[in-house]
């Protein structure tokens, strides 16, 4: 069985842009449910549509990858499902480690889709004494005094990071010196890593700030709107204004 400490996918060394690479599972989400659907060929513009691009960023990206649709016909939905797996690193095992079994930790592990996206749970870890041996999602949880061999034996190339923040620092820096080289951090601290070492960081926190910003920013386009009698809201106390009782007459009549 192939795993990840002996496989890395190519997209760097093909010279895919970051940006592009960024795009490529939401590709190969919309794809995955075309083909679980049956759907054997699929336009530029229905595929952007399911993925939330733009078309024509659609087929500059495929055109990295070397693939181009047929004319009139559009995309092999079963190809392109290969070929974008392939390139993500995804036709092989990529065993994976999640540090910190807390509530995140747990709801991770007990996630059902790394097994169908190409990754497996190779171990838990908490150094919570009280854990080890617990079963999570079928799983025995492991101390964190096993973490660089429990990475040894299991060829790990991939660690997730659910810890508190004061503890992200520290464990990462055990994964990096086992031999960890890909990190996916949820712990809500920004971590420190040596140069081949990459990091994707996933704060809910930060993304709920950032709804909330747009939410206040509409209000205060809305309470502007209202003021100066542009918005929907004036414009429909205008048109009530003007109606009398009825709805359609004023209510001075004029002489």
């Amino acid at each position: 069985m192939a795993t990840g400490r002996t496989h890395r996918p190519a997209t760097r060394s093909r010279g895919i842009p970051e940006a592009t690479v960024a795009r490529l599972p939401l590709y190969l989400r919309a794809l995955t449910a075309l083909s679980e659907r049956s759907v054997p060929t699929v336009s530029s513009e229905e595929l952007a549509a399911a993925a939330g691009v733009n078309s024509a960023k659609l087929r500059k990206d495929f055109s990295y990858l070397g693939s181009y649709g047929t004319r009139g016909v559009g995309y092999d939905v079963e190809y392109l499902v290969y070929q974008i797996s392939r390139e993500l690193g995804l036709t092989q095992d990529w065993p994976v480690v999640i540090v910190g079994i807390g509530n995140l930790g747990a709801a991770l592990a007990n996630y059902g889709g790394f097994a169908s996206r190409g990754f497996r749970v190779a171990a838990l870890i908490d150094a919570d004494p009280a854990m080890a041996g617990k079963p999570v999602a079928g799983i025995p949880v492991q101390h964190t005094d096993e973490l660089e061999k429990i990475i040894k034996d299991n060829g790990v190339s991939i660690g997730v990071i659910a810890t508190p923040a004061g503890a992200a620092q520290q464990v990462c820096e055990r994964l990096v010196a086992a031999g960890v080289t890909s990190i996916l951090n949820f712990a809500p601290t920004v971590l420190s890593v040596p140069d081949g070492v990459d990091v994707r960081k996933v704060d809910l926190s930060i993304e709920l700030q950032i709804l909330a910003f747009h939410e206040q920013r509409k209000a205060g386009e809305e309470a502007a709107a209202l003021h100066d009698g542009t918005g929907p809201v004036a414009a429909r106390r205008k048109e009530s204004a003007d109606k009398g009782p009825d709805g359609d007459v004023p209510a001075v009549m004029p002489a």
